[in-house]
């Protein structure tokens, strides 16, 4: 058993602070792997893997200022560190795995590390879970801008991606191709005007649930939420979920477990505290259609059983 204050920088089995920030967790094959956010040093997403969420062991820096680089079918911009020397932005980093091509793919926010001007998506891949990623490049997709991110993949292994587009002010959702690798369509449009951020989405009762966050910087905000039948089909309008902090959080990823939907998300320390971004993880419930998240103060974690408090 191990308990977690929600909104601290937890820690792995070692006593160092888990930097996994805007992430995502999968499983595979008997283990979850955890992967975010590490801008210490000269790295950019980090991994860790658990048997049962609650003992974290570091497993490798993925991505970093000196990873490989290699081009792909896709015309890319392939720079991990910008011409003044200084490191890029690689943020919200989504790994998922490809079954048919048996790789694991990442998709990512890029910036250029020296203004916020290039709102570009990036790829990269690894024949494992946690080795060294091959970063493949930025590009816009179709043209658009591309920043806040995050992948889904269905239960017919269709992938998709959404990202933040027209400066925020729209969500894009994107088929991807067979292999995760590029694009292969522009499906949705969502919410125009809205400006929504922070994506996360998860399948739950023949239903599709997103959540994201609007657009204030550092700062906390109400959390919304939409359901449609399919991930291509209509989207409902926005409803609120949590209070107008969202719990003091902003969502970061949804993840089944233990008979359980989980909602993760970040607590960030803005520019000055970034390193201390902490995580929150509190219990979501469905119930007619409607969703409610709710506040907790700890996360327990048990062999087979999550508690809160």
């Amino acid at each position: 058993m191990k308990t977690y204050q929600n909104g601290t920088l937890w820690h792995d089995k070692n006593g160092e602070e888990i930097h996994a920030h805007g992430g995502y967790i999968i499983q595979h094959e008997g283990f979850y792997y955890w992967y975010g956010e590490d801008r210490r040093e000269n790295y950019y997403v980090s991994c860790y893997r658990s048997k049962d969420l609650v003992e974290w062991e570091f497993r490798n820096h993925i991505l970093t200022t000196e990873s490989k680089v290699e081009e792909y079918r896709v015309r890319t911009k392939r720079l991990l560190v910008h011409p003044n020397g200084k490191k890029v932005n690689i943020e919200r980093p989504k790994v998922v795995y490809n079954k048919k091509n048996k790789k694991f793919v990442m998709w990512v926010h890029y910036e250029n590390g020296n203004d916020y001007r290039d709102a570009a998506a990036a790829v990269a891949t690894c024949d494992t879970p946690d080795g060294d990623f091959t970063y493949h490049g930025h590009f816009n997709p179709f043209g658009y801008m591309s920043r806040d991110c995050t992948l889904f993949i269905d239960d017919n292994e269709t992938g998709y991606f959404i990202s933040a587009a027209r400066d925020n002010a729209d969500l894009h959702v994107y088929r991807l191709s067979e292999d995760y690798l590029n694009i292969e369509s522009l499906v949705h449009k969502l919410w125009q005007g809205e400006y929504r951020e922070a994506p996360a989405v998860i399948k739950h009762n023949q239903k599709y649930f997103m959540i994201s966050s609007f657009c204030t910087g550092w700062a906390p905000n109400q959390g919304k939420y939409s359901v449609a039948d399919t991930m291509e089909g209509t989207w409902t309008d926005l409803e609120e979920i949590g209070d107008e902090t969202t719990y003091l959080s902003q969502p970061s990823f949804l993840l089944k477990a233990n008979d359980q939907i989980l909602y993760f998300g970040d607590r960030w320390g803005g520019d000055d505290g970034y390193f201390n971004s902490g995580y929150v993880v509190y219990p979501l419930e469905e119930k007619e259609g409607k969703w409610k998240l709710i506040e907790k103060r700890e996360v327990i974690f048990r062999e087979n059983e999550i508690d809160f408090q």
